[in-house]
């Protein structure tokens, strides 16, 4: 399926869908919150903590505190890695499933209220 957009629209999608998480009780994330959360859901398993500093070009300790809000709102947890106790994996959740499955609901809500 190819969607095309024009630069307005696109940006019109992102602040409608913005916007509706905004006005939503939804947590409030964060624009490498939310890379970091889809990332852990979209790409597949495992995802550590260096692993995914490498992936948004960031340190690990900026990793480390997104993960600490994260998890603090139960969108993914974290775990020693049993085979190499230096890694801390990071792991999806019920909480953090359900709010990605939700929010790509609400972008294509959003998608089909575009003009065309």
């Amino acid at each position: 399926m190819t969607i095309n957009l024009r630069p307005s629209q696109a940006l019109r999608l992102w602040q409608q869908v913005t916007l509706s998480e905004v006005r939503d009780d939804a947590p409030d994330l964060t624009m490498r919150q939310a890379a970091i959360l889809l990332t852990v859901y979209l790409d597949p398993p495992p995802h550590t903590v260096r692993g995914l500093a490498a992936r948004l070009n960031v340190t690990k300790p900026v990793i480390t505190r997104a993960l600490d809000s994260m998890g603090a709102l139960k969108l993914v947890s974290r775990h020693r890695d049993e085979r190499d106790k230096r890694n801390v994996l990071v792991r999806r959740t019920v909480e953090g499933a359900l709010y990605v499955e939700r929010l790509g609901d609400v972008i294509i809500a959003k998608a089909k209220e575009l003009p065309i």
